[in-house]
């Protein structure tokens, strides 16, 4: 159509969408079926018409706005809104999609008046009762309703419409919904608590965000549902939550508690209502790996308690002490408490399954492994840590040992705690510990090429596997029953057993490229011991240098034969750069 045209329809159209009841009237008369019923929609509407009718909707307000000024604005997107409230099952679909649509493309083109003539309406509701907000209470007395249920069940479902069904990730529409998430997390764990229907589209509005939002903002998000900051402006402490008598919900004014033992009791029910929730949240977002990140910043901020602990183990304020810092105290006390009950929840409700790749699995262990070299286990949680300990170290083990698929990708992050190990096997008061520690940086080093015997002992204690008679050792070696002749001349002893595992588990065979094993190697086998002596891969070299130095030790008659050419190995390869393959140069 000609420009001309196209301008005189539009303020054609814009005209009528202003007067009252407007842009119902005229959505129906575009979606109105050829049939001539009144509100039954054509079968030939497509969802792309309907989108369409919205863009219009909006381009139509445009045009009006300039001449006719806000209060024809407001008057507009208070119709918008009305369509996602129409009555008609059988039109309702089309103009929440239409009311949907119009609302994501003026946030797109025009945020300001979006946000302030869509948004913030469409949100009031739970604003109303967010501790963001200044109450006016004066003259409202306990049980007094700022919210009834109806309107509170319809923003919620609203939100539910335009966020999640709109499936629009903008910064504007995450900003304004992340301003009433805290209570919309209330309402949440309310419904867990209470037979409710707003329990379901509560968790779908809480799971979107979590998936549509940046991995920081998720995380932000949730240390402020978990009270540990305050990014969430959550539900007003002077307000409550009341059944409703439809199944929703209604926010009420809070009554008084004067018993402060009733005060204290439902104080601490909320809180480990709102954990109990918040560990249930989290174990629908486990795929994404947000649950593992949630869990890894957790024992992170335990480490930080702990410290705080051992700088001050009895905090105690001085008797001239201002009100303030008495207040300060109670609140570094209660976050403790609450990061231990976090903790405690999570390591109960999130299943094994928490950590979704080999970055995770490193920064879980490191925050272990930082705690435990920060804050050696003593003192009444001594045994508690040592078994938390005990447990990073084993998976570490477990890791390695063959629990998971490793690429030299994966060796690169378990690279990352190879300093923490170090200092754990210096300064760690225990010596097995040290002893661990020590031998994992060797292995993770090596790629697992050289794995001392205790790294293979701790992996299995953590898969629950045990030697068996004619089955593989961790070291690769076969285990057998030992004969009453093997007893007699000593070789069968425990001692005896323990020498032979520890001298055959320093050489390992993780891949088809690493060195074979040095126990009874024929000329072949030393021949290709040889040839992997010189194997550009660092861990190859070096594994085949420490069984060729092996071989020496036991005193084999093929190694012998040929000390010379490998003394001249040995020697070579002291020169080379890499310590783990000059360090398995200088044992021969």
């Amino acid at each position: 159509a000609p420009a001309w045209l196209r301008l005189l329809c539009g303020h054609l159209l814009s005209e009528r969408l202003l007067r009252p009841g407007g842009v119902q009237a005229v959505v129906r008369g575009v979606l109105e079926g050829t049939d001539g019923e009144w509100g039954a929609l054509g079968p030939s509407i497509t969802v792309s018409d309907v989108a369409a009718h919205g863009r219009l909707l909006g381009c139509a307000r445009r045009q009006a706005v300039p001449s006719e000024g806000v209060l024809i604005l407001v008057s507009f997107s208070l119709q918008i809104l009305d369509l996602l409230h129409i009555q008609d099952k059988v039109a309702a679909r089309q103009f929440q999609r239409v009311a949907t649509t119009t609302l994501l493309s003026m946030a797109r083109e025009q945020p300001e008046l979006a946000e302030r003539h869509l948004l913030q309406p469409l949100l009031a509701p739970l604003r109303r009762g967010s501790e963001a907000t200044e109450l006016a209470l004066e003259g409202l007395t306990a049980g007094s309703v700022l919210v009834p249920e109806a309107e509170l069940g319809s923003c919620v479902e609203d939100i539910l419409k335009v966020f999640v069904v709109g499936n629009d990730s903008s910064s504007l529409l995450l900003g304004s919904l992340q301003s009433v998430l805290g209570v919309v997390f209330s309402l949440y764990s309310f419904a867990k608590q209470n037979v409710s229907y707003l329990r379901s589209p509560c968790q779908d509005i809480l799971l979107w965000f979590l998936e549509k939002a940046e991995q920081e903002q998720s995380l932000a998000v949730l240390e402020g549902l978990a009270r540990l900051s305050s990014h969430v402006p959550t539900l007003h402490p002077q307000c409550q939550l009341r059944v409703g008598s439809e199944g929703g919900a209604a926010i009420v004014v809070g009554e008084t508690i004067s018993d402060e033992d009733e005060a204290l009791y439902q104080k601490i029910s909320l809180e480990q209502c709102h954990v109990e929730s918040l560990v249930e949240l989290l174990s629908h977002c486990q795929k994404s790996g947000l649950a593992g990140d949630f869990f890894i910043h957790c024992l992170k901020e335990l480490t930080q308690v702990v410290a705080e602990d051992e700088a001050a183990p009895n905090p105690t304020v001085e008797p001239g002490g201002s009100l303030l810092e008495l207040e300060q105290s109670q609140a570094r006390q209660g976050r403790k408490l609450l990061v231990l009950q976090l903790v405690a929840a999570l390591c109960e409700g999130v299943s094994d399954t928490v950590f979704t790749d080999i970055v995770q699995v490193q920064e879980f262990l490191a925050a272990v492994l930082h705690r435990a070299c920060a804050h050696p286990a003593q003192g009444p949680g001594a045994a508690a840590e040592a078994q938390t300990l005990a447990m990073a170290m084993g998976l570490v083990a477990a890791v390695l040992g063959g629990a998971a698929q490793l690429k030299s990708s994966d060796f690169v992050v378990l690279k990352r705690l190879v300093p923490l190990l170090e200092e754990l096997s210096r300064t760690y008061p225990e010596p097995l510990t040290q002893e661990l520690a020590s031998d994992l940086c060797i292995a993770i080093c090596t790629h697992g090429a050289c794995s001392p015997g205790t790294v293979g002992a701790a992996a299995d204690g953590v898969l629950g596997r045990k030697a068996a008679m004619g089955t593989q050792s961790p070291a690769g070696v076969p285990t057998r029953a030992p004969s009453p002749s093997s007893l007699q001349d000593g070789h069968g002893s425990p001692s005896a057993h323990r020498d032979r595992s520890k001298e055959q588990s320093t050489c390992r065979e993780p891949s088809a490229s690493a060195a074979p094993r040095a126990d009874s190697l024929g000329p072949a086998g030393l021949q290709e011991l040889l040839v992997s002596a010189y194997d550009p891969q660092p861990p190859s070299r070096a594994a085949a240098l420490r069984c060729l130095a092996s071989l020496v030790t036991q005193r084999d008659t093929e190694a012998l034969r040929i000390q010379e050419k490998l003394l001249q190995v040995f020697l070579e390869n002291v020169q080379h750069e890499d310590a783990f393959v000059y360090l398995s140069a200088i044992q021969g």
